[in-house]
């Protein structure tokens, strides 16, 4: 966490010196500012300093190193549990294609986003009952 701390500041402070260079370039080229790209590369520096602020809060809070952090940790000590995944499971591609029904539906035509959202029904309703029927009933 400390890494990624530092990464964001340091990431902060290269929007902040890319600005000072555009902005200064821009006038001597042109001797006007450029207020576009300007207020782009300080709103970069903020977000920057806003991730990097929160990911340094959560660090101190959490009172202890991660295991990304230690150089004596195994790979085995950063490998939370996932969960169940059903890799023979089809109901994540039709969930895939009702969204993909639904954007066409909403820049072709008006008509097919029902289309999509009964597809998207059918494909939630299936996803989430496959283990309740079937050769991989429990």
């Amino acid at each position: 966490m400390r890494t990624n701390t530092g990464l964001w500041w340091l990431l902060a402070g290269f929007f902040l010196f890319v600005e000072v260079v555009y902005t200064v370039w821009h006038v001597i080229s042109y001797g006007v500012p450029e207020y576009v790209g300007t207020v782009a590369f300080l709103f970069g520096a903020l977000m920057s300093v806003m991730i990097a602020f929160y990911t340094s809060r959560v660090h101190r809070a959490q009172g202890g190193e991660l295991p990304e952090d230690t150089v004596t940790a195994d790979i085995d000590d950063g490998d939370p549990e996932m969960g169940e995944f059903s890799p023979w499971s089809w109901w994540p591609i039709v969930l895939a294609a009702s969204a993909a029904i639904g954007a066409i539906g909403l820049s072709v035509g008006t008509w097919m986003v029902p289309i999509g959202l009964g597809v998207f029904a059918v494909a939630i309703v299936g996803w989430v009952y496959e283990y309740y029927r079937g050769y991989f009933a429990r």
